[in-house]
């Protein structure tokens, strides 16, 4: 099997990430390695056999991987870029600092290469993408021979292995036990009574639950005692929580307007959350069944969020400033960034927010002109998404004389700001350069997973010998680069930020762009309450530590 892997880079290749992500379904209580450590692991195995794919395709897989992480948090970078997104990046910007100030000093005091210490800050900050931006600035240093450069990044890889796996069981641990603990909280009681206050619903109800009986629902109603009562009137009765969508008097079926006139015997169709459709009915009269001609049926679709005036807003606050454009419109499902969050009236709007809403067609237009763009699925505009990586990889060559060096971003660091505007525009300009959010998430991840695998084959040969030299310092080194960032930001978040403690493990958990750790605090919290910190840090963090690879090396280096 090996001499076929010699001689077929394909079977090679995708036999590391079969293998890979086979591993990485292996799970120790909360913790999992994940795909991307597991190919990782299992490409230098496959590679100290002296099985090797070539440079190229690691290039062209990096490219793909960082300009598709860039399109992703474009618009919620952009969006962050405010009061309350600057608050929590404090905790980014102190992760991005505080990582390279420990690698410098660990590589100085341990006498480490540049490789080494660069692998030290890519796996103990749990960012895959520092291994490409810190490989591909190695391949740029000067004063060192072809190599050298190669041993030194092939050393980047093996202690990225390393320093990944600890730090990625240090970070799991700290964020959903040890942190809940020192702020002495139960972590899922608080995440439920701070979502109870963000809903200001029934405190019986826990995230993720409903009543018996469905919270949207439809009733029609036989009017008795609402006649003369006009339907702007009953609508402000009930507030926003419920709509009439259809009047049948005799055999006619009118016209729904504000200014219309309920008249007895009347049928009405009114739709809305369970409580206020039961409140309507109260005042208009005695339930009854399904009249023909008031089916209406309700329209479900996905909206990107576009209007810039929402970004910061609660769903509370759009609805009292547009109450014509949101009537008869709810909103069930919110995502930011891929995840989750929850889909309260105190949740805050962000430019690029994905949003479920359910109306009756006429409204869910309505809705949809004024604020957003349709989730579309149409197939990917390669003409948009080649221009921008084009454009990423120029970027990236341009050389900023420094002292006595040259300081450059790279394909790495190019691609990821490309990334960042093409997706932001995108999002503000809907109708062209369309790159499906499943399509970037399955580039992204396919893209990351094959430059791994690349990267572990080549550095297979040169593990062996760094795990004998450092058998202490690259474990040591990874749980150190996790713990003092991680309670810097505890303290910074509880003590300056004054951050509500369950939003505060998830952002610690993103301002280190640890989907496992955020995972693990879900699952403690059972609660999707922790990803309103998270969403924000791991944004503006997945732009700032690619950027850490490029700095550390152009240190290290400018010393040697």
């Amino acid at each position: 099997m090996l001499n076929l892997m010699r001689e077929n880079a394909v079977l090679a290749l995708f036999a590391c990430l079969a293998l890979g992500y086979l591993v990485g379904k292996l799970r120790v209580g909360p913790i999992t390695l994940g795909g991307i450590c597991g190919t990782l692991i299992v490409s230098m195995l496959i590679g100290a056999q002296h099985v090797s794919v070539g440079a190229d395709v690691k290039n062209v897989a990096f490219a793909l991987f960082i300009f598709s992480l860039g399109y992703i948090a474009g618009p919620g970078f952009v969006a962050n870029l405010n009061a309350k997104g600057l608050r929590f990046g404090v905790l980014s910007v102190m992760e991005a600092v505080v990582v390279v100030i420990i690698a410098i000093v660990i590589t100085k005091a341990g006498g480490l290469d540049v490789g080494t210490g660069a692998g030290i800050l890519a796996g103990a900050a749990t960012e895959s993408a520092v291994v490409g931006t810190a490989q591909e600035a190695i391949s740029n240093l000067s004063g060192i021979t072809a190599d050298q450069s190669k041993e030194m990044q092939a050393h980047v890889a093996t202690a990225y292995s390393v320093c990944y796996l600890f730090g990625l069981i240090t970070i799991v641990m700290l964020t959903s036990q040890l942190f809940p603990r020192l702020m002495k909280i139960d972590l899922a009681d608080a995440s439920r009574e701070l979502w109870q206050r963000m809903r200001g619903a029934d405190p019986t109800l826990e995230e993720g639950q409903e009543a018996s009986m469905p919270a949207l629902v439809g009733r029609t109603y036989h009017v008795t005692d609402g006649s003369g009562v006009t339907i702007a009137a009953l609508e402000k009765a009930v507030g926003l929580h419920a709509s009439v969508e259809g009047v049948k008097r005799g055999t006619k079926v009118l016209t729904v307007a504000p200014d219309l006139t309920l008249s007895r015997d009347d049928r009405v169709l009114v739709v809305g959350q369970r409580e206020g459709v039961m409140a309507a009915g109260e005042r208009l009269g005695p339930e009854t069944a399904g009249v023909p001609g008031l089916e209406t049926p309700l329209t479900v679709r996905e909206l990107v969020l576009t209007e810039k005036k929402l970004a910061g807003k609660t769903v509370t606050e759009l609805n009292r400033a547009y109450p014509v454009e949101t009537e008869g419109v709810y909103l069930t499902g919110l995502q930011r960034v891929g995840q989750d969050l929850p889909a309260t009236g105190e949740t805050e709007l962000r430019h690029g927010d994905t949003m479920t809403i359910v109306g009756s067609g006429s409204k869910v237009d309505r809705f949809q002109r004024k604020f957003g763009a349709k989730v579309r699925t149409e197939s990917a505009d390669w003409v948009y998404i080649g221009l921008g990586i084009c454009l990423g990889v120029l970027l990236g060559q341009i050389v900023v004389h420094a002292g006595g060096a040259d300081l450059t971003l790279g394909t790495g660091g190019g691609c990821l700001i490309s990334g960042l505007l093409f997706g932001w525009f995108r999002s503000t300009q809907p109708t062209f350069g369309a790159y499906p959010p499943v399509a970037a998430q399955t580039m992204k991840d396919l893209g990351l997973a094959m430059f791994i695998a690349v990267t572990g084959l080549a550095a297979g040969p040169d593990a062996g010998p760094l795990l004998k030299q450092y058998p202490l310092l690259l474990p040591l080194s990874g749980i150190a680069m996790v713990v003092i960032p991680a309670f810097l930001g505890l303290w910074i978040g509880r003590r300056f930020l004054k951050i509500d403690k369950p939003i505060l493990v998830g952002a610690i958990a993103g301002q280190q762009c640890s989907t496992p750790a955020i995972t693990a605090v879900t699952n403690t919290a059972n609660s999707s309450v922790p990803m309103l910190g998270y969403t924000i840090t791991y944004t503006l963090s997945n732009f700032l530590l690619p950027l850490t690879g490029p700095i550390f090396v152009g240190i290290i280096g400018l010393r040697t």
